[in-house]
């Protein structure tokens, strides 16, 4: 049996739910004959309560001995700063790198780039959790020139505007997503569009633009925080309920990205209900493609990182951005009226 020497960056809500699979699918590395051995768990608090599962022994704050004998590197810290330093590193040392951190593929792209073009960078979790919508974009769709992209990629959001539509205030519904695990206790990437625009400016540089720009998603970006209860729930009588929907489309010979909350007809794979997320795809040979799954929640996020960890041992390279810009397409459009 090979044994894989894996650091794990971070043991918050995907981390350990991480842990919990890889102790549950031995087989599966069996299988693959190979064992893996966790070099440390860099956490902020190793004394912090965590699951039975969690390994205490390896909890440290020392990230140089955790990334020591790495041989891969699993960052599920999250944001752009510590995160960013590590994952530097690791890649400047030919590391590999599993990441579900959308926001620092989003907006340190011009580090990261080189490497994603080189294979060393696994990222199916950063969009839609545990549904393969990354590897679908990189692989199988590839072969289409994209017309158009419009996608409920935050589950949180579609959570909160399905209570809203039943009645419940703002305040009322993001608090419950937050007692559901399904938001942050500090919610504003979710609820100001921030996370569906990291989303989709990883999904533009799959597709349309290995280039495309961060900074003009982040400008074309708004929220859910004016919505008010009674415009939710009368949308949704009138049979055009309000989704954030993050939008990518050719307009004036350039493509064009936004984010936003919309009114999506009733029963268009857009009307997401709870927190599933979904992608509405139209490309020049398959036509129409719809991508539906859960896109909340910290177990599905862990099995999407899980899976990236098989593909790196199986030795397939990470996912690689568009190889070139695509020419934006003229329309027509999926037409969707912004509120």
């Amino acid at each position: 049996m090979e044994r894989l020497n894996v650091a794990l960056l971070g043991a918050g809500t995907v981390g350990t739910q991480f842990l919990k699979l890889l102790s549950e699918r031995e087989d599966r590395f069996e299988a693959l004959a190979t064992t893996v051995n966790l070099t440390g768990i860099l956490v902020r608090n190793p004394e912090r309560e965590r699951p039975e599962w969690v390994p205490k022994n390896l909890l440290t704050t020392d990230a140089e001995a955790v990334l020591r004998d790495a041989e891969v590197v699993v960052e599920l810290m999250g944001g752009t700063g510590r995160a960013l330093e590590l994952v530097d590193y690791a890649l400047g040392e030919g590391i590999p790198v599993i990441t579900a951190n959308k926001a620092l593929l989003a907006e340190a792209w011009d580090d990261l780039k080189p490497y994603a073009e080189d294979g060393m960078l696994y990222y199916e979790a950063a969009v839609m959790g545990g549904s393969p919508a990354v590897e679908v974009m990189a692989g199988s769709l590839r072969g289409n020139y994209p017309l158009e992209l419009h996608g409920v990629l935050n589950g949180t959001t579609s959570y909160i505007l399905s209570r809203m539509e039943a009645g419940h205030s703002f305040g009322e519904a993001l608090a419950e997503a937050q007692e559901k695990g399904y938001a942050e206790a500090d919610p504003l990437f979710d609820v100001a569009g921030i996370d569906a625009a990291h989303k989709l400016t990883v999904l533009a540089r799959l597709i349309a633009d290995p280039e495309f720009p961060w900074e003009e998603v982040r400008a074309n970006t708004k929220g859910i925080t004016h919505l008010k209860a009674d415009e939710v729930m009368q949308a949704a009588d009138r049979g055009t309920p309000i989704r954030l929907v993050a939008s990518l489309y050719g307009e004036e010979g350039r493509w064009r990205a936004k984010v936003r909350p919309v009114k999506v007809p009733k029963g268009h794979p857009l009307a997401t209900p709870g927190v599933q997320n979904a992608i509405f795809f139209r490309g020049d040979a398959v036509g129409e493609v719809v991508l539906t799954g859960p896109g909340a929640g910290g177990l599905a996020t862990a099995g999407a990182v899980l899976a990236d960890l098989f593909r790196l041992i199986e030795g397939y390279p990470g996912h690689s951005p568009a190889p070139a810009p695509v020419p934006a397409p003229a329309g027509p459009f999926l037409e969707l009226e912004e509120v």
